[in-house]
């Protein structure tokens, strides 16, 4: 088995760390601290470090490129599910679902999770995602429409939601 691999990507809100295994991605965020502590919980939760790798996952950053210029198409890389377990992963899934330029409240996507009242546990799953941006937890608003937090980035989250409605297709 080869050891996960890493690579760090520019975006147009900072650098993302893209983690890889042999499965796939399996961990995409945009960094906010040195790489070694970011690096630090996912190589404990995997029991190996990740290595550099420029060439790794070159689908996940194609489409963060494309993403960032209007594409709508879903991540087409495989993800690797191995950090994420019951109803965080039906919850991330339902957040998948969720099409380009809309919306969901944590209430819905916790019935399209099969768990009609964990709508608390969906907000769980969204601030826990390994795969931000690639699962896109920026979709999911409370009931009232106000769009909430987004790991103490509610400027990003803003940011996100703007540049899909404005690449969002018409009615």
């Amino acid at each position: 088995m080869q050891p996960p691999t890493f690579r760090i990507h520019p975006t147009p809100f900072g650098d993302a760390l893209l983690v890889a295994t042999d499965a796939g991605l399996v961990s995409v965020h945009l960094l906010e601290a040195p790489l070694s502590h970011a690096l630090e919980p996912i190589a404990q939760s995997l029991q190996s470090m990740p290595v550099p790798d420029d060439a790794a996952v070159p689908d996940a950053a194609d489409w963060l490129d494309a993403y960032f210029e209007g594409f709508r198409e879903p991540c087409p890389a495989p993800l690797d599910w191995r950090l994420v377990h019951g109803f965080t992963r039906r919850a991330l899934e339902a957040v998948r679902r969720i099409p380009y330029g809309e919306t969901a409240s944590y209430s819905e996507v916790a019935v399209a999770a099969g768990s009609p009242r964990a709508h608390r546990a969906v907000g769980s799953a969204c601030a826990t995602t390994p795969f931000s941006l690639v699962v896109p937890v920026h979709r999911v608003v409370r009931a009232d429409g106000t769009i909430g937090e987004y790991g103490g980035r509610q400027d990003l989250k803003r940011a996100l939601l703007d540049l899909e409605q404005a690449h969002a297709p018409g009615p």
